[in-house]
């Protein structure tokens, strides 16, 4: 018999890898497209008609690659279409977001010392402003704002930088920078199905039935795929940020996700600029490090901690279970020399992944988490370097499947 936590972290587990598989198809995708579209060489007459050639060579074969301005004068019976990597990436994020934000609200989501929200409240607040920020986007680029790319792109920044202090003042730390990175993402994967695939739609359709296409849908789906492509490495960090207290559990969180946002500026800046073979901005690196070391400067600053807060009634079953005794005396033992406000551990300063053990409340509402890492697996300590004994863990397992009814 599985009980419910583990059967609940194979699950996050599937849907993690799901998306982190999605997403590596979309970003290669997107990534190589746009290098393909920058380096075309678009100074030869090509007979085809098209706008532009390069020549590949790859996994031992060559190719010869065209591109046409708009379409060509005769469509394939066979065209593929690169949409489902963006849809897919996007479906098994918010999957990610409902298992570990939504269900684990009172761990995840929300943070009293922060903003004191009911549960069901913040929720609506996170599905409201990912909602929000694709459709303030599309109307700013429909807009006569849009129609100069460079004042789109810094009005759009100014939009993320609003965001970051905004959700920094209503969610967790942690939650704080993995929403920017789905407010970022929705409007990404939302540039795909409402712009991009829809106007190259258009154009097939135009072509079946033998008129013209406007050469406007394809400007319109390169403007967004543009985004796109700038918007992606930040997205990536903001992803990653969760595991990394010194990122998200900073007061200057949300100062740290705006500046990450200009690193994926001059990051992809030199990239695009080499495959359009219009130099090399080595610059650019130097630029990247400069804003590194600002936000490494940023982090450095005090952690927010959490204040003390009432038990929710989860975790006050397990504080009240048989055995918790004994386990609050093994974790503090065992644990809170590393997950404590003042680390004694040589070399870590900061509890990892924000996470604190050294009261009997910590533990009560980690409760699930020390089951999995230090009860069913031996993730925890990490080498054993406390040494935590056998009989120690089972002390956890028991205590734990006491106070959560036991196995599914």
């Amino acid at each position: 018999m599985y009980d419910a936590a583990v059967i609940g972290a194979w699950i996050e587990f599937a849907v993690r890898w799901a998306h982190v598989i999605t997403g590596i198809a979309w970003i290669g995708s997107s990534f190589y497209f746009i290098a393909l579209d920058l380096g075309l060489h678009r100074d030869r007459n090509l007979a085809s008609g098209a706008d532009g050639e390069e020549w590949q060579v790859h996994g031992g074969g060559f190719y010869h690659i065209q591109k046409y301005l708009v379409a060509p004068s005769n469509l394939p019976d066979h065209l593929v279409w690169f949409k489902w990597e963006s849809y897919s990436t996007w479906l098994t994020g918010f999957a990610m977001l409902v298992l570990v934000y939504y269900v684990g609200a009172e761990l995840y989501l929300v943070d009293p010392s922060v903003l004191d929200l009911p549960i069901w409240v913040a929720i609506l607040i996170s599905l409201a402003s990912i909602g929000f920020g694709w459709l303030a986007y599309d109307l700013i680029c429909k807009s006569r704002f849009g129609d100069d790319n460079t004042r789109l792109m810094l009005g759009l920044y100014l939009i993320l930088v609003a965001m970051a202090w905004g959700y920094a003042q209503v969610f967790s730390g942690r939650a704080a920078l993995l929403h920017l990175g789905a407010f970022t993402a929705t409007i990404m994967s939302a540039n795909v199905f409402f712009i991009i695939i829809p106007n190259q739609k258009i154009v097939v359709a135009d072509l079946k039935a033998g008129r013209t296409p406007d050469a406007k849908y394809g400007r319109i789906a390169k403007q967004r795929s543009t985004h796109n492509n700038y918007l992606t490495l930040p997205v990536l960090f903001l992803m990653l940020s969760n595991h990394y207290p010194l990122a998200f559990a900073s007061p200057w969180n949300w100062a740290i996700a705006s500046l990450v946002f200009l690193m994926g500026v001059t990051i992809r800046h030199y990239f695009n600029t080499l495959h359009a073979r219009r130099g090399n901005p080595t610059w650019t690196w130097a630029a990247t490090a400069v804003i590194f070391i600002v936000i490494m400067w940023l982090s450095a600053q005090p952690l927010r901690q959490p204040e003390a807060q009432a038990m929710t009634p989860a975790a006050q079953r397990f504080a009240a279970a048989d055995g918790f005794a004994q386990v609050t005396d093994v974790v503090t033992g065992r644990c809170a020399m590393c997950h404590a406000a003042e680390p004694g551990w040589d070399g870590i300063l900061w509890p990892p992944k924000g996470v604190r053990l050294d009261t009997p409340e910590d533990i009560a509402r980690h409760a699930r988490e020390i089951y999995l890492q230090a009860g069913v697996t031996r993730a925890m300590p990490p080498a054993n370097l406390s040494h935590m004994e056998d009989a120690e863990r089972a002390l956890i397992v028991d205590w734990y499947r006491r106070a959560s009814g036991g196995a599914l």
